[in-house]
């Protein structure tokens, strides 16, 4: 692939993870799965477990939108790469949100693979890492 295929696609993925934070910020959970392939798997923080599927990973994003409420969400270094079909997009990310009435701040970077299904950049693939949360006043 030429360098220019490389530069469009890596802009298309990252179009694709702006829709994908856009949708669950903006309370909108449900227009994630037509950014996520059927098999999305999400591996939980530490690998400790795991969501299959695009119902039960936007399952995950519901519950968050229904129960939480972002005040302040930035992301830093973002980086995708490109090889054929597969991408890997990830950003570092530095949150404030509040839960049941309690505030945390929570900061990682959120490690994203997409897979090239006819013609669009779908996510197939997710986990954080370097996850630290912590209780803020």
């Amino acid at each position: 692939m030429n360098g220019v295929g490389v530069n469009q696609d890596r802009e298309q993925v990252s179009q694709a993870l702006a829709r994908i934070n856009e949708a669950w910020l903006q309370g909108r959970p449900r227009d994630l799965a037509s950014l996520f392939d059927s098999a999305i798997v999400m591996v939980f923080p530490g690998f400790a477990g795991r969501a299959e599927g695009r119902a039960a990973v936007i399952a995950g994003f519901e519950d968050y939108c229904a129960n939480a409420r972002t005040e302040r969400f930035e992301q830093m270094d973002k980086q995708v790469d490109v090889v054929g079909s597969v991408a890997v997009a990830s950003f570092a990310f530095e949150m404030t949100y509040e839960r049941a009435g309690a505030r945390y701040r929570s900061s990682g970077r959120d490690l994203w693979v997409f897979s090239k299904e006819q013609g669009r950049w779908l996510a197939v693939w997710r986990t954080m890492l370097d996850l630290r949360e912590e209780a803020v006043r």
